[in-house]
């Protein structure tokens, strides 16, 4: 490896999640889903919330900021906004400040800052982009976004980001700003300047990786890194951020050539994560890491379309409280589908299997309280596997995929040829353009899982 650059110690290196913590990224588990945008870590457990939601921050790859070809600015501490008064009086300040997202305290002090005519971060500020044209969903209007971004899950996402945003400020960031009018001018208690704040942390932050004894610790504040956001992602990318106690070090994966860019890895990002956090896709094919979800109260409800009798229908309500008390399946998860596999594969396993079994064996296995059958089947499910399941799992799952598609405001086709007449797509507005992408790039996942499921194609095992 070839090293780029080094980082003075005081961050750290893994991305940061979006706006509400312990996020899956590419979705994940019971609990996950289109509102989990989250870390940038492949991860099929359930997460602890989203940012909405869609994480494991300490799988996390390393990764930089979102912003474009920049200077670093100057490394230093922002400062300690909570006023000396006892040691009482500082502890209470402090839980005033705790909030769901955990990144109060750092909002706090880049308001305060802004106005600093005298800070020493105002050479990082000075190559922030304009905080008014950021590109995030959350900015655009909302008929827009729904309009264009109708089944990506990102509408979902933003909606409750927003939410989450304005009842953080209201409860928290606004009446700590009001008692501290010393520390904080009128100019800076805006929602709206709080809102592009956390869109750019969103975009730029890092958040350290828990060690694995840390797993079930909350997950570490964001910190901002001038220098360590300079680059820009590519799933394809050459070099990598790597940390140690002294140091951050930008470090090359292959040689690259002179006045070539240098891309850093944001993690296993799909393109509805990328818009929705930074802003910004991968055009098809290029994202590699690119996910569709199938939501998992979708294939309950093609379970159910598939009963005939009341009985049936009520034995269909049984299984799946059975797989929610295994914790396999959740009123907000989904099952995530990559290009190549299945990240959700123990989940959507147990679940065409517990739906499709015979009534008798589910009977039995319900009063072994699920531990009567532990064997996996043999295999990890890789894209390839899928024409391997049992018949009647590929048909549930064809029809799980049937019902996600009907969820887009468009077909494949209508995308396709958007996308292969290079006039037309041209005179398509940036966000047109960003939304097709990531529209066209789950489609085209779901279409191949459709292809694969085709029952009277392949053998019943």
């Amino acid at each position: 490896m070839f090293s780029v650059g080094t980082i003075p110690a005081g961050a750290n290196t893994g991305r940061s999640a979006a706006w509400t913590p312990k996020q899956a990224p590419r979705g994940s588990g019971a609990g996950a889903g289109p509102e989990t945008p989250e870390v940038a870590a492949r991860s099929t457990g359930p997460p602890g919330g989203a940012l909405s939601d869609h994480g494991d921050p300490d799988e996390a790859p390393t990764g930089g900021g979102a912003c474009g070809r920049r200077r670093p600015g100057s490394c230093g501490r922002l400062p300690e906004l909570v006023p000396a008064g006892g040691a009482g009086a500082e502890s209470q300040e402090r839980g005033a400040l705790q909030s769901q997202s955990g990144w109060v305290p750092l909002l706090l002090a880049l308001l305060h800052e802004l106005q600093a005519p005298a800070s020493r971060w105002r050479p990082y500020f000075a190559l922030w982009p304009e905080l008014g044209r950021l590109e995030h969903p959350m900015f655009w209007p909302e008929e827009e976004r729904r309009c264009l971004l109708q089944g990506t899950g990102v509408p979902e996402a933003v909606e409750k980001d927003l939410a989450n945003i304005r009842s953080e400020y209201h409860s928290i960031v606004l009446p700590f700003m009001e008692a501290h009018p010393d520390l904080f001018s009128l100019r800076v208690r805006s929602l709206e300047l709080y809102h592009q704040l956390v869109a750019l942390v969103m975009a730029y932050s890092f958040q350290e990786p828990l060690e694995e004894e840390e797993d079930e610790k909350e997950p570490n504040s964001p910190v901002m890194v001038p220098a360590a956001d300079i680059l820009n992602h590519l799933a394809n990318h050459n070099a990598n951020l790597e940390y140690s106690a002294n140091c951050l070090r930008m470090v090359a994966t292959q040689p690259i050539p002179k006045g070539h860019e240098i891309f850093n890895t944001y993690g296993q990002m799909a393109n509805w994560q990328l818009i929705h956090m930074y802003g910004f896709v991968e055009p098809y094919p290029d994202n590699t890491d690119d996910t569709a979800d199938i939501q998992m109260v979708t294939v309950r409800e093609a379970a159910l379309q598939g009963t005939k009798t009341e009985a049936e229908r009520l034995l269909a309500y049984e299984r799946w409280d059975f797989l929610c008390k295994l914790e396999m399946v959740g009123e907000e998860g989904a099952f995530v589908i990559g290009r190549e596999e299945v990240l959700t594969e123990e989940e959507l396993i147990t679940t065409l299997k517990v739906l499709c079994m015979p009534a008798e064996e589910f009977r039995e296995l319900k009063d072994q309280d699920g531990g009567g059958d532990n064997k996996r089947e043999e295999g990890s499910l890789t894209i390839t596997n899928i024409p391997k399941l049992k018949a009647s799992w590929r048909q549930l799952l064809r029809n799980s995929v049937l019902l996600t598609l009907q969820t887009y405001a468009t077909d494949l086709k209508t995308d396709q040829d958007l996308l292969s007449n290079k006039e037309v797509y041209a005179q398509l507005s940036w966000r047109e353009q960003q939304a097709l992408q990531v529209r066209y790039g789950q489609k085209m996942i779901l279409h191949q899982l459709l292809e694969l499921t085709q029952v009277g194609s392949f053998p019943v095992p």
